[in-house]
């Protein structure tokens, strides 16, 4: 018999539909980095990241437990919008709520911190994400959207025009001019990474 690590995507969804509540925590461990680092290069906070990414299984095991999952054998894309879906409800929230600015038309949760650097914040990889991030951060939001979902997320060019809701050629497009415009930072920036 297959450990549960062994099983497909689709045998550990019936496995716990099934009953095996084990065979989802191999499906979340299984891809628990690509949906949060999704989730996080979409909303930029690691908190609100944490909460998005909690919803997202809860809405999983919702819908498995209601017999609503339909198995086509796509758990992570299947997944991924789910968590695509969370982050822009966020953003419907946000725009409606009011947010406290300080005198210089910055955020207040900017300028508070509330937390000390790690030690792992100073290492040479994490600069480089953070150099990386900060330049897809100001990147239209389209582009910005399918490098993350595309690089991050490791969906593939036709899933993200369905997350999405774009043609294919649409979604390479915006790939293509977020690549171009990352490029061109780089080279007016001087940045090594």
């Amino acid at each position: 018999m297959k450990s549960l690590n062994q099983l497909t995507d689709q045998q550990l969804v019936r496995s716990y539909i099934n009953g095996d509540s084990n065979s989802l925590s191999v499906l979340v461990t299984r891809y628990k980095d690509k949906i949060f680092t999704s989730i996080y290069l979409l909303v930029k906070d690691k908190y609100l990241a944490e909460d998005i990414f909690q919803d997202v299984f809860i809405r999983i095991i919702d819908t498995l437990r209601g017999g609503r999952y339909t198995d086509e054998g796509k758990f992570l894309p299947w997944a991924m919008r789910i968590a695509h879906n969370l982050c822009v409800d966020h953003f419907r929230k946000v725009k409606r709520s009011p947010s406290i600015k300080t005198s210089d038309d910055k955020d207040i949760f900017e300028v508070l911190n509330f937390s000390e650097a790690s030690k792992e914040d100073k290492m040479m990889e994490e600069q480089t994400h953070d150099k990386v991030r900060k330049m897809i951060d100001m990147l239209p939001e389209d582009q910005r959207e399918v490098i993350i979902l595309r690089n991050y997320a490791d969906l593939s060019f036709k899933e993200i025009s369905v997350l999405t809701n774009c043609s294919i050629n649409t979604a390479l497009g915006r790939m293509r001019y977020g690549l171009i415009n990352l490029r061109k930072m780089m080279t007016e920036k001087q940045i090594a990474l």
